[in-house]
C-alpha cells in the first residue's frame, strides 16, 4: 500500500493539539502593514481562501482515516484535523471585520467555496476503484498544498521586516500562530499520502494541479482586494508590486517560491526539511492568542 520515502527525524515530531485561539479585530486596520497596502492585501487573501480549503482538508481526511494502519500516523491525522478546524474558524472570523472596513468578501469566497466543494468535492462514483482513485488524488493534492502552507509558515515566522514596519500585532499573531502550527504539522499530509499511495507520478500530477490552482486563486484574490478597497481608488495589482514586496521582506521572495518547486518534486523530499519545529514550538509558547487559549483551557489567569 505504501512506498518507502525519506522519514522525518524523530526530533522533528511533536504531539499535535488544537489551540482554541480567539482574536479581537476591533483595532486592526485594513492596511495592517503600514505603507504597504499591496502586501497587506496579498496576505489578506489567506482569510478568503483558507476557511473553505481547510474544511475540505478535514472532509477528505475523515474519509481516508480508515485506510491508515499506523497508529502514530492516525494520531497525527486526528491532531491535524483538530488544528485545521481552528485555523478555518480563526480566518473565517476575520471576514465580518473586512466587511466593516468596506470590503464584502462574499463574491470571492463564493468562488472559493465552489472550487473546494464542487470541483474538488465528492463525486457520484460507484464504490470501488473509481471512488478510491478520486480519494487518493485529493490526498495527494493536500500533500502538495501543505508543502506551500509549511513554506509560508516558515516565512512568516522569520518575516522580521513586518515587525520593523510596525505591522498590526493582532494580525501578526494570527499569522504566526497559524504558521507555527503549519510548521509543527508539516509532515503529516505527505506521510499520509506516502502511507496510502505514495506514487511519484501522482505526486507530480497533483502538485501541478495544486500549484496552478493556488496561483490562480491567489492572484484573483489580490485583484479582488485591490479593486474593492475604498482606500485605493483606481488601484491595480501587479507582479512588479509582488517582487518589490519580496525585496522589502513584506512578502515571500519570488525566487524562494520557485526554488520550492524542485524541492517538492525531488524523490528525496521530506517536509521536515522545511522550517524548524523548535522555532514553531517556541512561538506557540509565547503567542498571545495561544497563551490566552491555554489559560482558558486550564482556568488560569
Amino acid at each position: 500500500m505504501s512506498n518507502k520515502q525519506p522519514a522525518a527525524a524523530p526530533s522533528e515530531r511533536t504531539p499535535l493539539k488544537p489551540r482554541n485561539v480567539a482574536f479581537d479585530w476591533e483595532h486592526t486596520p485594513l492596511h495592517w502593514v503600514p505603507g504597504d497596502p499591496f502586501a497587506a492585501h496579498t496576505i489578506n487573501v489567506l482569510h478568503l481562501l483558507l476557511p473553505a480549503g481547510e474544511r475540505w482538508f478535514i472532509h477528505v481526511y475523515r474519509q481516508v482515516l480508515p485506510y491508515i494502519r499506523d497508529e502514530r500516523l492516525r494520531e497525527d491525522v486526528i491532531g491535524f484535523i483538530g488544528q485545521e478546524a481552528v485555523h478555518s474558524q480563526a480566518h473565517d472570523d476575520v471576514l465580518p471585520h473586512l466587511k466593516r472596513l468596506g470590503i464584502d468578501p462574499t463574491p470571492y469566497t463564493a468562488q472559493v467555496d465552489w472550487f473546494f466543494e464542487k470541483l474538488l468535492g465528492d463525486r457520484t462514483l460507484p464504490p470501488g476503484r473509481a471512488r478510491e482513485w478520486w480519494l487518493m488524488e485529493r490526498v495527494a493534492t493536500i500533500a502538495a498544498i501543505e508543502h506551500y502552507t509549511a513554506f509560508l509558515g516558515d516565512w512568516i515566522l522569520n518575516a522580521d521586516a513586518l515587525d520593523r514596519l510596525g505591522a498590526d500585532p493582532t494580525m501578526l499573531d494570527l499569522l504566526r500562530w497559524h504558521g507555527a502550527e503549519e510548521v509543527e504539522h508539516r509532515s503529516v499530509a505527505f506521510e499520509v499520502f506516502c502511507h496510502v499511495d505514495g506514487g511519484y507520478r501522482r505526486r507530480v500530477r497533483t502538485w501541478a494541479t495544486a500549484f496552478s490552482a493556488l496561483v490562480f486563486l491567489w492572484q484573483r484574490g489580490v485583484r479582488f482586494f485591490v479593486a474593492n478597497d475604498p482606500g485605493l481608488p483606481g488601484g491595480r495589482a501587479s507582479l512588479r508590486e509582488f517582487h518589490a514586496g519580496g525585496r522589502r521582506g513584506t512578502l515571500p521572495p519570488a525566487g524562494d517560491i520557485l526554488r520550492s518547486v524542485p524541492d517538492y518534486l525531488s524523490r528525496r523530499y521530506h517536509p521536515s526539511r522545511t522550517g524548524s519545529t523548535a522555532q514553531a514550538v517556541d512561538y506557540l509558547a509565547r503567542s498571545p492568542a495561544a497563551l490566552a487559549a491555554e489559560a482558558r483551557t486550564t482556568g488560569t489567569h
